[in-house]
């Protein structure tokens, strides 16, 4: 499989069987970046019955086994070059597992490899590192009959790690809530896994996205996207409590909860809130990265792998929307020595890699009409399925492709999320490269040479741009005069044109 999927482009199908949900995820693979093609769900709830009855449900089984052949069906007619089965906690525990799996190889010819508790929990740890590659601290996995916590390592590896019985439905889920009672089990279950403490947590599982989600519709918070979400351990805690203490029928009027999820919605609230208390944890992530993407993550040759998925996903993004693939990486060549020069916005290589992320988008607008570009060009940014990006750093990019296609004054499409999520110098830095970016693709007329023969810097009190003599008429123009004049405007210097 890896050899395959080491290709630039590769479309992977997953099918996930898990305690709750069945669903099938397929995938285009270009290199590092992973894009969702194609998501579909049924919740089975094949795990419904296991800690009763130590079977699957029967209800269950025939959903899912018609869900499969749907799902075969599907994949027949996408011929994927890979498909990938993975079942988790329901079946490996049950006791009619083997069954159920040859039931399916039968009915849908599809081949499920039924993961140990360590595998379910090393390929969530991977999926973790797909979507955030600085991730570092604690992995929980929360499915609908098992919990899986995995410790990262600082090279990115999943480390120690433990299943552990606290799933919804291994806590009695769909049955009547007991608050104390769901309390007081999960309390006991976790006393063995405190040398799992961390003041990093990431938070996988549909539940506990759910969870995330309501938080965002009380927080009146303006970006719908879960993945990368960070909240403090105090918000977790405040929204896992709030659900808690909810009826069945009050959580199934709050927006984005299904009916199916509100069944199980009250375990997984007290499962995390217990786990804040237990491991001590101060900050929670939630990712939309999981075992799915782990296994694909796992599957790439070790080169791919190091390479940064933000990066990675707007070259990509950039290479199917603009004309000139070459062009992001000569501007970030042409940009980056000026940018070093300026005080930090982000924190350790963040502005770097920012920078380069933004220049890989910086012809995105090519096949757009003239007069949308920065209103389409933004919106598409800052919702873009990207991975290796927090909330802030998909706001600063989103504005930064803004600048670039309308200049410094033009309004944002969704001001409110660009107040709420940039601080006024993020802002600032964000308008600064998007019209450093305008200018290096006007001055170079959106081709790569020329930048290599010209460069831009930044003085305390200049903004200087230099051509070489063989190239000095592509300092002339009304629109590039235009384009400098307005960057060293928003930065408060003059403009200084040269030849070199």
């Amino acid at each position: 499989m890896s050899a395959r999927l080491a290709d630039n482009i590769r479309d992977v199908a997953v099918v996930d069987v898990g305690s709750n949900s069945v669903r099938l995820v397929t995938y285009r693979m270009e290199g590092r970046a992973i894009w969702t093609v194609y998501n579909e769900k049924v919740l089975a709830g094949l795990g419904r019955e296991v800690a009763a009855t130590g079977r699957l449900s029967r209800q269950g089984v025939e959903q899912a086994v018609s869900a499969l052949r749907r799902f075969r069906a599907v994949i027949d007619g996408a011929a994927p070059h890979d498909v990938l089965v993975a079942a988790t906690a329901a079946v490996r525990e049950a006791s009619d597992g083997a069954a159920f799996v040859e039931r399916v190889k039968a009915e849908a010819g599809l081949d499920i490899r039924v993961l140990s508790g360590r595998e379910e929990a090393h390929y969530s740890a991977y999926g973790v590192v797909a979507g955030c590659p600085e991730a570092q601290g604690l992995v929980g996995d929360l499915g609908g009959s098992s919990l899986e916590l995995v410790r990262l390592g600082r090279d990115g590896e999943p480390g120690d790690g433990v299943t552990l019985p606290l799933g919804p439905f291994a806590l009695g889920a769909p049955n009547d809530f007991d608050l104390t009672g769901v309390r007081a089990r999960t309390s006991e279950l976790l006393k063995g896994a405190r040398r799992f403490a961390s003041p990093e947590f990431h938070a996988v599982g549909g539940a506990w996205r759910t969870l995330a989600l309501i938080h965002m519709v009380m927080a009146d918070y303006p970006l719908k996207i879960v993945h990368q979400y960070e909240l403090s351990a105090r918000d977790v805690a405040d929204v896992a409590r709030f659900v808690g203490r909810q009826s069945r029928t009050s959580l199934e009027r709050i927006q984005g909860v299904s009916r199916k999820r509100a069944d199980v919605l009250p375990w997984a609230a007290v499962v995390l809130e217990t786990l804040i208390e237990s491991l001590d944890l101060k900050r929670i992530i939630f990712s939309a990265y999981g075992l799915r993407e782990g296994l694909l993550y796992q599957a790439l040759p070790r080169k791919e792998r190091s390479k940064d998925p933000l990066i990675e996903g707007c070259a990509a993004l950039g290479r199917r929307l603009g004309v000139s693939p070459e062009l992001g990486g000569a501007l970030a060549g042409w940009l980056a020595p000026a940018f070093k020069a300026l005080p930090p916005v982000f924190a350790g290589e963040g502005d770097a890699r920012l920078l380069q992320a933004a220049c890989r988008l910086a012809d995105i607008g090519a096949r757009l009409h003239p007069e949308h570009r920065a209103e389409l060009a933004f919106i598409q940014v800052l919702h873009a399925p990207i991975a290796g990006q927090g909330h802030a750093e998909r706001a600063f990019l989103a504005a930064a492709v803004h600048a670039r296609y309308g200049g410094a004054s033009t309004p944002y499409p969704e001001a409110p999320t660009i107040r709420r999520l940039l601080d006024e110098a993020s802002v600032q830095r964000a308008k600064v490269l998007g019209l450093a970016m305008r200018l290096g693709c006007d001055l170079a007329g959106r081709a790569p040479a020329p930048l290599r023969d010209s460069s831009l810097e930044f003085h305390k009190t200049r903004v200087v741009v230099t051509a070489d003599k063989a190239r000095a008429d592509i300092l002339m123009g009304e629109q590039t005069a235009k384009r400098a004049n307005a960057l060293a405007q928003a930065m408060g210097l003059e403009l200084e044109v040269k030849v070199g």
